[in-house]
């Protein structure tokens, strides 16, 4: 076993390696860009070595950076990760060349099924079970339409070096083909400098169900059963869980066979996953591409198995056998993973970026598991991924799982950027989603009920607000009094006259644009609430974690209310309420931005920009592209006129609000 490894990552995935490693006895060394350099990766390892600015291209991409922090620290092998350099196969040579081990595949599988077109080619010769389509070489537009009739509408063009739904584009019929090939080249010559394409078929209600297998270097592979990842936005996955539903054991071993002979097929060393696509009635599978490292989704895989996948990658790099055979291993229960991410799901799925003036995650057990690389304080950046934490919940059987999942997501708190736990809860708690069995579709096809806008806020969301903003007025004023030495003093006083200037109090809460005043008199130890046309009797009490039981009517729940400057972020039942306690004064002077600019959404580096001083545009027209935490952003003109003002360039960085277009309307 290895004395000294390298970790070639951040986040979580980072924290997560080094925490297995440690218990292994073995020591690890962590790696960190100018923005990471207080980051829990950092202090999750034994040692850490800086390797360049934020941009990941001058620091978690840089392989000679990488390599040179490996000799510095006399660490003996490198693992990838995943994302970044994990597959890489210059990266997987570099290491070799350098006299490292590098924890993942041989350079050769990974170049094999690194290209769609290719492992496609590779895996008909195999007879593992293929869709219907095109995977040559030809890329003559003309051509590729031709075989989309073939085969037959819809289809689904994708980049051949594509991954995370970049570069995929799904066609219903021959007229809109040549505008999707067009956007899937551009799409994938931008974000994988290739091109090239392949079209097949599209199922219409696809399930995506993937098999981890791991082969070693004594000629043993294995498949450790599957993992359904069909709840799915934009191509990208949200929530996982193992055993895929509604499986028989005759469709299971058919699959994980198949997986098995992908990975021979390749020549295949270690972790990797073989991902497939069937029907919602499950009547057949066909492969969709392989995945050469460790995947996000891991965890499930580790909770039914019993088995730590890194210790296994470990091993086998070090030059061991498989720790178990396929007769030997067996799943038990059920389990779930959802991926927590920074991101806007009302706008869109946007990252958001910014300070988490708090991060809490609940309570891990034996069957609750939070892997993460923030804490509360950290800041997410727009140079990396928008993923925060997974959370990984399991249970004798799905039921239990799900309820499991459930009540730890509606425990999760979040304060200073977007998030989608909402979003996650709503899933867990829709019927189609508890059923199991659900398509890819599944979280479009439902985006009325999942993705719905918010409503005034219920009345004991706003009573527990109240309540909770009275607790912890007395409680400073409590701390306020204590801190006076001064007996003469008003704030020495005990009568909580400060608190209350009049014999009733208002709390002008308000939600979006709507007023939501909750008016409030202390009764005998509790507080009486006006709230709209009734009123309702409470008390709230703090609770050693940071959240508040409160009792409304007779009523005890939990909620969690956090100041998030003049917001309180109130959340209760898996629903996340932002609730402005408004002052008229402090923002009498903001500007309000007008129909005469195009600004940016989003921190970001600008990468198009397709407009010049006096250019006649529509709306609609899109203006500036823009890049942040692997997502691209078009940004239209906002109303037909003239560019008065182009204040980017195609390479600057730009912040959040910042000015990018100026143009005079021709409303004006």
């Amino acid at each position: 076993m290895f004395s000294t490894i390298l970790i070639a990552n951040r986040g979580e995935i980072a924290c997560r390696i080094a925490r297995t490693a440690r218990w292994m006895g073995v020591e690890t060394v962590a790696v960190y860009s100018e923005a990471d350099a207080h980051a829990l990766h950092v202090k999750a390892a034994d040692r850490a070595v800086p390797i360049g600015p934020a941009a990941a291209r001058d620091s978690y991409l840089n392989i000679a950076r990488i390599i040179e922090a490996a000799q510095a620290t006399g660490a003996q092998a490198i693992h990838p990760g995943y994302g970044f350099l994990s597959e890489n196969p210059a990266f997987a040579d570099a290491c070799v060349a350098a006299g490292i081990v590098f924890i993942g595949p041989p350079a050769s599988a990974m170049r094999a099924m690194g290209s769609k077109a290719s492992a496609k080619t590779l895996m008909e010769s195999s007879a593992v079970p293929l869709l219907a389509g095109y995977h040559g070489a030809n890329q003559d537009p003309v051509f590729l339409a031709e075989q989309a009739e073939r085969i037959g509408y819809p289809v689904v063009i994708k980049a051949v070096a594509g991954g995370g739904g970049r570069g995929m584009r799904v066609v219903t019929e021959a007229a809109d083909f040549a505008a999707s090939l067009e956007s899937a080249r551009q799409e994938g010559a931008s974000a994988f400098g290739d091109d090239r394409v392949l079209v097949e078929r599209y199922l219409d209600r696809p399930r995506h169900i993937e098999v981890q297998v791991f082969a070693d270097t004594h000629g043993n592979a294995v498949h450790l059963f599957e993992r359904d990842c069909s709840a799915q936005r934009r191509h990208q996955k949200v929530i996982e869980e193992a055993p895929a539903p509604g499986l028989s054991a005759t469709q299971r071993a058919a699959m994980g066979n198949a997986a098995v002979a992908a990975a021979k097929a390749v020549g295949y060393v270690g972790a990797g996953t073989v991902e497939f696509v069937t029907d919602a009635a499950v009547t057949g599978f066909f492969f969709l591409e392989m995945n050469t490292r460790l995947q996000v989704e891991h965890p499930v895989t580790e909770m039914v198995t019993g088995y730590d996948l890194v210790e296994w990658q470990l091993r086998v790099a070090a030059g061991e056998p498989l720790p178990a055979t396929q007769d030997r291993s067996a799943p038990f229960g059920h389990a779930f993973e959802a991926r927590i991410y920074a991101e806007d799901p009302s706008r869109d799925f946007a990252p958001s970026v910014g300070r988490l003036g708090l991060f809490r995650a609940p309570n891990a057990s034996p069957n609750v598991r939070i892997d993460t690389g923030f804490a509360t304080g950290d800041t997410v950046s727009v140079h990396y991924d928008a993923m925060l934490a997974k959370l990984i919940c399991h249970g004798p059987d799905r039921e239990t799982a799900l309820r499991t999942l459930q009540r730890a997501l509606d425990e999760f708190d979040v304060v200073g950027t977007a998030t989608n736990l909402d979003l996650l809860g709503r899933i867990a708690r829709h019927p189609d989603f508890m059923a199991g069995g659900i398509d890819t579709g599944f979280i479009a096809r439902e985006a009325a009920t999942l993705l719905a806008a918010q409503v005034a806020p219920p009345i004991d969301i706003l009573a527990g607000a109240a309540l909770v903003e009275l607790l912890t007025e007395a409680e400073d004023a409590e701390r306020l009094a204590a801190g006076s030495a001064d007996p003469h003093s008003p704030w020495h006083a005990r009568d909580g006259w400060w608190v209350n200037a009049a014999p009733d109090r208002v709390l002008a809460f308000q939600h979006g644009d709507d007023a939501c005043p909750v008016s409030a008199r202390q009764e005998a130890g509790a507080w009486r609430l006006g709230i709209g046309d009734g009123y309702v009797v409470g008390t709230a009490v703090g609770l050693p974690d940071g959240r508040f039981r409160i009792a409304i009517d007779g009523a005890e729940r939990t909620i969690s209310v956090t100041r998030d400057g003049d917001a309180r972020v109130v959340r209760g039942g898996g629903e996340t309420w932002r609730l402005l306690l408004p002052d008229p004064i402090a923002h009498a002077d903001d500007e309000q931005d007008g129909g005469d600019r195009l600004v940016a959404p989003i921190p970001g580096q600008v990468t198009q920009v397709m407009a010049e001083v006096g250019q006649a545009v529509t709306r609609g027209q899109v203006l500036v592209v823009l890049e942040a935490m692997k997502t691209v952003f078009r940004l239209p003109a906002p109303a037909d006129g003239v560019i008065a003002t182009v204040a980017c360039a195609v390479g600057e960085m730009v912040q959040d609000g910042q000015l990018l277009i100026g143009f005079v309307s021709d409303d004006t």
